[in-house]
């Protein structure tokens, strides 16, 4: 159709095989349209169009994206409040008759239904990275990688250190909104042994949220992100060799291993062990 409709908050440009979304960057737009910028739906990706009332004399054109389509949506998991759903155009109310118009004609383009074998939406690229409440979260393209803060991870993690997880080592993500009480990012292992804790806060696979920690503009697309390259990417044996560390930062970490062992958090068995290890990666 090559036409555009502009709402509140974005614009959605039709074309013969995809509708482009821009979100706008004004202050009153949310963070997570402004972090996503402008996503291209393929058509095969869309199995519905949908048109309803909205609040105080608007009307809401939504994309409803085929179950598995979209990285993004996969990863949210139906936790997204209806004001950050990247798929509604919110329009006055007095347009209705023109985005009617538009709903029909890309209702009669769409042929594909049910859910998708596929992600068929491009994931945000990587390098990202967030800050969560008890560690900093790195994604690289090729591997995940939490590094814990002292002030809010456990010693659970302390314990464990530093993490790094290739992509392909996981099987996907589980993503709880920090909207929400205990909201978490966690990766699933591809072939854990052992069940994760339940409470992420002592799962080396996984970072907390908190208040200001995590957000869903930055977590979220993140964990697409991650679950894109996961489905993506055929399952390689871990790498063998062993990353050189900062000595500085080694330093710093036995320090605070030392602390946790004066505080009694941690045996001196486990100092012992921890610190070989520590030592082991100058």
């Amino acid at each position: 159709m090559g036409d555009v409709l502009a709402g509140f908050h974005a614009a959605w440009e039709f074309e013969s095989d995809s509708v482009l979304i821009r979100y706008e960057r004004g202050i009153r737009t949310p963070k997570l349209f402004q972090a996503l910028g402008e996503r291209r739906v393929p058509l095969e990706a869309i199995e519905a169009v949908t048109l309803a009332p909205g609040k105080r004399g608007t009307v809401v054109l939504r994309i409803e994206p085929r179950p598995g389509a979209d990285p993004l949506m996969e990863a949210a998991a139906g936790q997204l409040k209806e004001s950050g759903d990247p798929y509604r155009l919110v329009l006055p109310a007095e347009r209705e008759t023109l985005a009617e118009y538009y709903a029909d004609e890309l209702r009669a383009l769409l042929t594909e239904s049910g859910p998708a074998e596929r992600h068929l939406v491009p994931a945000p690229e990587a390098p990202l990275q967030f800050k969560a409440y008890d560690g900093k979260a790195v994604f690289d393209g090729t591997s995940v990688s939490f590094r814990w803060f002292w002030t809010g991870a456990s010693s659970a993690k302390w314990k464990a250190g530093d993490q790094r997880f290739p992509i392909g080592e996981l099987s996907g993500v589980e993503w709880r909104s920090p909207e929400v009480f205990e909201g978490h990012l966690r990766l699933l292992r591809r072939d854990a042994t052992v069940p994760p804790p339940a409470q992420a806060d002592q799962d080396p696979a996984a970072v907390v949220f908190g208040l200001g920690y995590g957000p869903v503009h930055e977590s979220l697309p993140f964990a697409a992100a991650v679950l894109a390259a996961v489905r993506n990417c055929a399952p390689v044996p871990a790498m063998s060799a062993v990353t050189r560390r900062d000595p500085a930062d080694i330093a710093e970490r036995i320090r605070h291993l030392g602390e946790l062992h004066q505080a009694g958090l941690v045996t001196d068995e486990e100092f012992a062990s921890k610190k070989a290890e520590l030592l082991a990666e100058l």
